[in-house]
């Protein structure tokens, strides 16, 4: 009793001396030890550095940046330009000179995902039959439309309250109204994830399709749905693969796996003109020196270096390592170290994008401007 009536007095004696310590007034405040002092600044890296520079055709990316650097809104890139458009046309080595004089590369942080697009052409009737059976539509009325690619779209209804526009399983069980043309399903399809692309009539006439709207909502790839049911290969789940499996089960089946990717996008038609496709940027796409990026990353005509490896579809060219403009947007291309690449027109660009998922390492071509830089 004795011994643990002396432990509570001992108890009771160290807490009324921590209160005490705790409501004693405070000595002299010590001086603040400083802290770690900043090192030197990182050492900017080098062209040297970059995967492939060296093997680059400096020539081509010299004739593609005069032709595209108009899109750029940087004051710094636009006095680049100018002196770009002062002079002829370089060789290899003075068109390397002109990049490395004029620019700084800068690495953006991490890894990401390199993809492809094209310009598809396909058939199309102008009525519908077994096989051409899907419409392609024209924007509809009561779509609403706000922010870049319109993200942003909503149904405007009878009482004119806006809400979400329905998606692609919706619009394609309603009735098509207006119709600018019939499509295979599967090749509609591909159309709307491309954007826009070229259809001939069987009397040989051409027409352009082009974007008008999309119903706003995400864009979900198609490609891991069918590697996971295991329609497809892990390593065989490129656009054409994807596409003849679409098309040899065209039907509900098919229909159901295209419906999983709600995003439904909307045309208009134009005469075929023979130029190359124009991008977001409103500048012709140059073939393979043309990206589109996410419009909350980067800015339009911005200059990089792409280095993508490590492909892991069959049949994909090993690397894509090359200098690219910022011309285009895209629904899927979301983050800072993601592109799509611009790879041509028709079936044979259609098959290497197709193939195109490789490791992605991208450098920021920086404008040198002022002391210093």
């Amino acid at each position: 009793m004795a011994r643990n009536l002396s432990k509570i007095l001992l108890a009771c004696a160290a807490a009324l001396t921590l209160a005490a310590c705790a409501t004693a007034k405070p000595g002299p405040m010590p001086r603040p030890t400083p802290g770690p002092q900043p090192g030197p600044p990182p050492r900017l890296e080098q062209f040297s550095d970059l995967p492939g520079w060296s093997d680059e055709d400096h020539a081509a990316a010299f004739e593609s940046f005069r032709a595209t650097c108009g899109a750029a809104r940087d004051a710094a890139m636009g006095e680049i330009c100018r002196r770009a458009r002062s002079q002829p046309l370089a060789p290899r080595a003075e068109a390397r000179a002109f990049f490395e004089a004029n620019f700084r590369p800068e690495a953006l942080p991490g890894e990401g995902i390199l993809t492809a697009y094209y310009a598809p052409e396909y058939e199309a009737r102008a009525k519908s039959d077994a096989e051409f059976s899907a419409p392609v539509r024209p924007k509809p009325v009561d779509l609403a439309a706000s922010g870049q690619g319109g993200r942003d779209a909503q149904q405007r209804g009878l009482d004119g309250q806006l809400g979400p526009y329905p998606d692609r399983a919706a619009i394609e069980a309603s009735p098509p109204g207006q119709v600018l043309a019939w499509m295979r399903p599967e090749e509609l399809f591909f159309l709307q994830v491309q954007g826009s692309g070229v259809i001939t009539y069987p009397d040989g006439t051409r027409t352009k399709v082009l974007f008008a709207a999309t119903n706003g909502r995400p864009f979900v790839g198609i490609a891991n749905p069918m590697r996971d049911k295991g329609l497809l290969a892990a390593n065989n789940t490129s656009g054409e693969a994807i596409r003849q499996w679409l098309a040899d089960h065209r039907g509900a089946e098919a229909q159901a796996i295209m419906r999983l990717n709600p995003r439904y996008v909307f045309f208009t038609l134009a005469p075929d003109d023979g130029r190359p496709p124009v991008g977001s940027a409103g500048i012709p796409l140059p073939v393979g020196r043309a990206i589109a990026v996410d419009p909350t990353r980067h800015a339009t005509g911005e200059l990089f270096w792409i280095d993508g490896v490590a492909p892991i579809l069959t049949g994909a060219f090993p690397t894509y390592r090359r200098l690219v403009t910022a011309l285009d947007v895209g629904g899927a291309i979301k983050g800072e170290v993601r592109a799509d690449l611009y790879l041509g027109q028709g079936q044979r660009a259609g098959a290497e994008a197709g193939r195109v998922r490789h490791t992605l390492r991208m450098h920021r071509l920086v404008p040198r401007v002022g002391p210093g830089s």
